[in-house]
């Protein structure tokens, strides 16, 4: 990305401004974060910015567990002049690549599968795919997070292909499975729900 000192100096401030535009990647940790996280601040050498969550995730970094960058949702900042991205991103929030391929999508938005490619390399820095899998994970995540749902119906929703994909991705990407990154719920709040699920 463009002026990096310019781009340190902003994450150094916290600058809100970025938030959903730039996500911080450290080298040194293998984590990267919303531009708005307290985290230390890691020295500027050790610092790389990407346009998406996808494209610091496809270079290998995992997301940080405080700011949780992989759950902020896309910029309003892509629409106008960008309306091909945008078009394509709200047919992939939809799910169109949970189930059709590359192709089909770029035959919705009128386009090839290659220029569509191009224009999420240029716009995003990440392809339409790891764009689709960022949002599965942000998807499940969420479910983790707030239902109690269980693993499987978590990932049919999510819109991975099986339970087991669900579980390799976030390995992959968190160095655990789902099961370990559900929040602990006190015991007298589990109760109380099971009440009112009787109820």
């Amino acid at each position: 990305m463009n002026d990096h000192a310019a781009l340190y100096q902003a994450f150094c401030r916290r600058d809100t401004a970025l938030d959903g535009l730039v996500f911080v990647a450290v080298k040194t940790t293998g984590v990267y974060c919303r531009p708005v996280c307290r985290v230390r601040t890691p020295m500027a050498r050790n610092v790389h910015f990407y346009r998406s969550a996808a494209a610091a995730e496809a270079a290998g970094y995992r997301p940080c567990l405080r700011c949780r960058p992989e759950t902020v949702p896309f910029c309003p900042a892509w629409k106008g002049t960008r309306c091909t991205v945008d078009r394509a991103l709200t047919l992939i929030e939809a799910g169109a690549l949970d189930h059709d391929g590359i192709d089909a999508l770029a035959d919705r938005l009128g386009i090839s599968a290659r220029h569509l490619a191009r224009l999420f390399a240029a716009h995003l820095e990440a392809s339409p795919s790891q764009i689709a899998q960022s949002l599965r994970i942000q998807r499940a995540k969420r479910m983790l997070d707030e239902t109690d749902l269980p693993i499987a119906r978590i990932a049919s929703r999510a819109g991975f292909s099986s339970p087991r994909r669900m579980s390799a991705t976030f390995v992959a990407l968190y160095g655990r499975p789902p099961s370990k990154l559900r929040p602990r719920r006190p015991r007298a709040a589990q109760q109380q729900q099971g009440i009112e699920n009787v109820g």
